[in-house]
């Protein structure tokens, strides 16, 4: 057992998720989703801001071959801080089949990141969501940035609307692709017309380099439904977003489940159904394939891309 002890009122991710409806194409990839743990194993940090359930790579896995993925993007989650070892105990143990985002501090060493280069880590994670980490002072997280562009590997910046104009020059001098978590969370309930929303759209416009994920509806619908009890039209409001962003920047987009969902404090969903939204946001069989192959393999799987 884990000496852990989580956070109260923490929704642990659903078990039992449904079969799709939608057939993901061959070769698909969830690109955003974490491991949590075991904490047994590996114990979280410190210095977290929360305490989750254990979700291991075991699982997570189980959860890919049950949606119909062929890979997975492991994305350093933050109640493992800079200790990277659960996520590339995944990565190791995936047999090709995962890359991983880690979360590095300025101490990281040349060898330590080659270490993690050759487990599968092809991103570092720049989170800028308060209430989640604390503050890095942006030049550390820039000469971070210098020295992962030697491996050809991309940043991943987590952020709210709100706060893309104080952070705009920061982004737009990263010498890296530079791929956004969720959109850039906006606040659905001011529309897709939105200045905020406008702003996203404008920052991924001028700079070639800006990727988005458009995940996790559940983290930013106001007026759902929710993805549960066999729901087809979920998240309906946050639809117009991310389709926006698949038609608009077609190459640059990528999807993932999120799994197991952490910090959800309104409910958690049924996996399955999350990946029934995704013809709502992806409309063609064209747009599936970039979003959920040709994109993801491009940015993590190079090497067998350009052999195909």
């Amino acid at each position: 057992m884990s000496e852990f002890t989580k956070t109260p009122g923490w929704l642990d991710w659903y078990t039992g998720p449904s079969q799709p409806r939608f057939q993901v194409p061959a070769g698909a990839v969830d690109a955003h989703c974490h491991v949590f743990g075991p904490g047994a194993e590996f114990p979280y940090a410190p210095e977290r801001k929360y305490t989750p359930c254990d979700a291991s790579k075991a699982q997570l896995y189980a959860l890919r071959d049950h949606l119909g993925f062929a890979r997975n993007v492991v994305v350093q989650a933050t109640c493992h801080g800079a200790d990277n070892r659960a996520m590339v105990d995944a990565l190791v143990n995936a047999n090709g089949k995962a890359r991983g985002v880690a979360t590095v501090k300025r101490s990281v060493t040349d060898d330590e990141l080659q270490a993690m280069h050759d487990a599968g880590v092809r991103g570092v994670r720049f989170n800028f969501v308060k209430r989640l980490v604390d503050f890095t002072p942006k030049d550390e997280l820039m000469e971070i940035a210098a020295r992962i562009h030697q491996l050809g590997w991309h940043v991943v910046i987590y952020f709210e609307a709100v706060d893309l104009p104080e952070l705009w020059d920061f982004f737009t001098a990263l010498p890296t692709t530079v791929v956004v978590d969720h959109m850039g969370r906006p606040d659905v309930a001011k529309g897709v017309d939105s200045e905020e929303f406008a702003l996203f759209l404008k920052f991924m416009r001028q700079h070639p380099n800006v990727w988005s994920k458009v995940s996790c509806p559940e983290r930013l619908s106001v007026t759902g439904p929710k993805a549960l009890q066999g729901e087809q039209n979920a998240y309906t409001d946050v639809v117009p977003f991310a389709r926006r962003v698949v038609e608009e920047f077609p190459d640059r987009v990528l999807w993932g489940t999120d799994w197991p969902h952490p910090n959800l404090k309104d409910h958690m969903p049924d996996d399955g159904l999350l990946v029934d939204f995704i013809p709502h946001i992806a409309v063609t069989p064209e747009l599936q394939h970039k979003l959920l192959v040709d994109n993801p393999m491009r940015l993590y799987w190079p090497e067998e891309v350009e052999v195909n």
